[in-house]
């Protein structure tokens, strides 16, 4: 009996913990709120070190980054280039005192673990942002080969305008009509680029025709003689004048000179030629003949004559 009773004691105690705990949650999240505030009170002096970690980094690499601007404008490097090496000295900056700051607030992470997870991160991440690390990329090679500066009027899959400025990520271009085109980086690195100002000069051309009635040769001593009165066409390079194509009116010259290789130069030389070699071919009775039109019949046609009142 004595047995049974003690027995019988424990399993009322039992229970009535197990109703006291069931009995009394508001304590239970109490404590718990209590364990994570002391929790957060033990790592606020690292935390508070590892936001002062991260407030040197910051100045740190903005010194940097002004040490580096005058380091490299003594070199003479390209704007480009220039900004690409300012960008990585503060990127390997801002990696190294990140991973000061977490291993400080996180004192069981170590610079392994961190180099490990951020390996297989990097993986992940890699196939998630493709694109951005492609233009990337692109945009490190871009800034370090030697063409297509800022400034430059470039054409590019039916695109053309000036290189104002370029990024990591994408080019900005301006357009000859005014607007600007912010370009994928990976599409100036992937696809054929046309430099039309790469270099100060360039060849531009115009078709002339005379009429088959002319003497080519002099046609040609005129038209030549007349590019050679324009502003803006260079007098030491050569100056074409080849008869290209029988027309259906006309024999045509092709006519190719040397100016300036901005897209103003060339309207404004090509309009300046233009007007010379019409004005030329005109002085010397040569005549820019309109396209003939020659019609046959069959059978003869017939044309009557009116009268003066209007019949036939």
């Amino acid at each position: 009996m004595h047995i049974f009773a003690a027995a019988n004691t424990t399993d009322t105690t039992n229970t009535a913990a197990e109703i006291a705990e069931q009995v009394n949650p508001v304590e239970k999240l109490s404590q718990q709120v209590i364990d994570i505030g002391n929790g957060f009170f033990n790592i606020l002096p690292n935390l508070a070190i590892g936001i002062f970690v991260i407030l040197v980094t910051w100045i740190v690499a903005k010194l940097a980054r002004k040490l580096a601007d005058r380091i490299i404008r003594k070199a003479d490097l390209r704007p480009s280039l220039r900004s690409l090496i300012e960008t990585l000295i503060s990127v390997i900056i801002w990696i190294i005192g990140i991973m000061i700051a977490a291993t400080v607030m996180i004192p069981s992470l170590t610079p392994a673990g961190m180099l490990a997870g951020l390996g297989l991160g990097t993986v992940a991440i890699g196939f998630a942002f493709q694109d951005i690390f492609e233009n990337f990329l692109a945009g490190v090679l871009i800034m370090i080969r030697k063409k297509m500066r800022i400034g430059d009027v470039i054409q590019c899959e039916g695109i053309t305008g000036k290189v104002e400025h370029i990024t990591l990520r994408e080019t900005h271009v301006r357009r000859l009509s005014g607007e600007t085109t912010i370009v994928p980086n990976s599409m100036l690195f992937k696809n054929p680029v046309e430099i039309i100002t790469d270099d100060p000069q360039r060849r531009h051309e115009v078709i002339a025709g005379v009429s088959y009635d002319t003497d080519l040769e002099v046609a040609r001593d005129v038209i030549r003689k007349a590019v050679e009165t324009v502003d803006g066409v260079d007098k030491d390079k050569r100056i074409d004048v080849f008869a290209c194509e029988f027309n259906s009116s006309s024999v045509d010259f092709r006519v190719r000179w040397w100016a300036g290789s901005k897209p103003y130069d060339m309207h404004h030389t090509k309009d300046l030629v233009i007007r010379a070699i019409k004005r030329a071919l005109d002085d010397a009775n040569i005549e820019i003949p309109f396209p003939y039109v020659t019609h046959t019949f069959k059978e003869a046609v017939r044309i009557e004559e009116g009268n003066d009142n209007g019949e036939n």
